[in-house]
């Protein structure tokens, strides 16, 4: 195997088309294919199902595509500590964040690694806790802001901070209820909220088990947009931190009560793999991911 055959593989596996991937790569349809056939006889697999619509990968092929990725990522990593020799902060910086995070962090994250760390490039993709955890440990990603991250030896925890949760209801049903919940009857509320393993569902879930009460699920929804537009239709409410409320598109239209007795509090780390050393600027990224999000999510004067 080389790495050209590798980047060729993974590039048609992930885009589904070998005249897509040869438009990515910039290289000729017949030279990809080579490069994948190669790969294929060295195996003695078949890596890609062919077909009129374009190639999907066999069983054989879903495996290589995760040792693949792995590979192109840690070869970039390689590429970026040498170019360090030079004096510069380059490199690729792929991060992973929580759709309610990505809507509030992007921008400014953005903008200030463009000011801070021109050399470097930061690719941000959402996604949810379980599926990010997997990136990291896969190397698909460097870093990912998790949501009540659970110790484990092939990741390290840096907690950022923590948020109190929110009963979200819609604005017609609250009418004056202003008062604060409790966390014992949030059991008596038809949830509408992410399907597990979701962080924020196995919150709920666990803290009202304590109390030996059980969560009603009305809806299981994944996406924060989909679960606020259904609240707002009556179709239930939701458990959310106050700044997937403020960041929605009409916030109007919802009443956030405080669950309390006890309080029920998410935790944002940021996590990395741990079986990767980060590089220079994985680390000064890292910093840039804290000082911004102190930024974000400072509390108004």
């Amino acid at each position: 195997m080389d790495l050209k055959q590798i980047e060729a593989f993974v590039r048609v596996a992930e885009l589904g088309s070998f005249t897509r991937a040869a438009a990515v790569l910039g290289i000729a349809q017949p030279a990809l294919s080579r490069q994948v056939r190669l790969l294929e006889v060295e195996l003695r697999q078949n890596l890609l199902k062919r077909n009129g619509r374009g190639a999907a990968p066999t069983e054989a092929g879903r495996l290589l595509l995760e040792h693949g990725r792995g590979i192109l990522h840690q070869v970039e990593r390689a590429r970026e500590e040498m170019g360090r020799l030079r004096g510069a902060l380059s490199g690729r910086v792929a991060l992973g964040l929580p759709p309610s995070v990505a809507k509030v962090l992007t921008v400014p994250l953005t903008r200030a690694a463009r000011a801070r760390l021109p050399s470097a490039t930061l690719s941000i993709s959402e996604g949810l806790s379980a599926a990010m955890r997997e990136a990291l440990v896969t190397g698909r990603l460097d870093v990912a802001l998790l949501y009540n991250a659970a110790p484990s030896p092939d990741i390290e925890i840096t907690p950022l901070l923590e948020e109190d949760l929110f009963l979200v209801e819609p604005r017609a049903a609250a009418r004056s209820r202003a008062a604060p919940i409790r966390l014992r009857e949030l059991a008596r509320v038809p949830l509408v909220i992410p399907t597990r393993p979701n962080a924020m569902r196995m919150l709920v879930e666990s803290e009202l088990a304590r109390l030996g009460c059980r969560a009603q699920i009305a809806l299981e929804i994944d996406g924060v947009a989909a679960i606020l537009d259904l609240v707002a239709d009556g179709a239930g409410c939701a458990v959310l931190p106050m700044n997937a409320v403020a960041t929605a598109g009409d916030p109007t239209r919802f009443h956030a009560r405080a669950i309390q007795a006890p309080r029920l509090r998410s935790r944002l780390a940021m996590v990395a793999s741990a079986l990767r050393p980060a590089t220079l600027t994985q680390q000064a990224m890292q910093g840039l991911i804290r000082e911004t999000l102190g930024t974000v999510f400072a509390p108004p004067e």
